[in-house]
Order: C-alpha cells, then sequence, then structure tokens
C-alpha cells in the first residue's frame, strides 16, 4: 500500500496561494450566506403575524421557492469553489510516481505486416 504513495524523485511542492484562504473561508461563506438567503422567509413570517391568514399564504409561497432555490444555488456555487480550490491545492502539491504502462515499440499496428 505504501508504495502507491511513492514521490517522484525531484518533485516540488508549491507555495501555498489563495486556495487556502478559500478553503479556510468557505465554512463561514457557507453559514453565512445561507443565513442571509433564509432572512426574506423569516421577516415574511414574522409579518404574517399583523397579516391575515390568507394575506400570509399568498405572500409566503413565493418567497419560500425563491429562498429555497436560491439556497441550493449558493450551496452548490460554494460546493463548486471548494472542488476547484481543492484541485488546484492538489495540484500544487509534490508529484507521485504513476503505475508502469508498457508501451509496444512497434511502428505499425500489429497484423498490418508494413503494407498500405
Amino acid at each position: 500500500m505504501s508504495d502507491w504513495f511513492r514521490r517522484l524523485p525531484g518533485s516540488r511542492s508549491e507555495p501555498a496561494g489563495a486556495e487556502r484562504v478559500i478553503l479556510r473561508r468557505l465554512p463561514r461563506v457557507l453559514l453565512a450566506g445561507s443565513l442571509l438567503l433564509a432572512l426574506p422567509a423569516v421577516i415574511v413570517r414574522l409579518a404574517g403575524a399583523l397579516a391575515p391568514a390568507s394575506a400570509l399564504a399568498a405572500i409566503s409561497m413565493p418567497v419560500d421557492i425563491a429562498v429555497v432555490s436560491l439556497l441550493i444555488l449558493h450551496w452548490t456555487v460554494v460546493l463548486t469553489v471548494a472542488i476547484a480550490a481543492f484541485i488546484v491545492l492538489v495540484m500544487k502539491g509534490p508529484a507521485f510516481v504513476a503505475d508502469a504502462y508498457p508501451l509496444d515499440e512497434a511502428d505499425t499496428p500489429a497484423g498490418s505486416g508494413g503494407a498500405r
């Protein structure tokens, strides 16, 4: 198992850049963005205490749909940015020895005999 992760001799790691800052900030961005996006639904619910029940249902349904769709969009964007930052982080790391892939040294495909 330890042979799977042998570093390539002479490989070097690049210094950390913006990807680490982004990865550190993403949990806060996810939480703060989710709370801010849920705020309109909370405000409609609090304002609904002053309005009749029929008016609350007519107003709260579109707001809830918009809030849920924006929350899903926000989470998707945060996940996409996290994946991209992780890929950059991995690519800046050291190189590893890959499995050998033996190649045929033939100049022509097998069975053609070199004739055209």
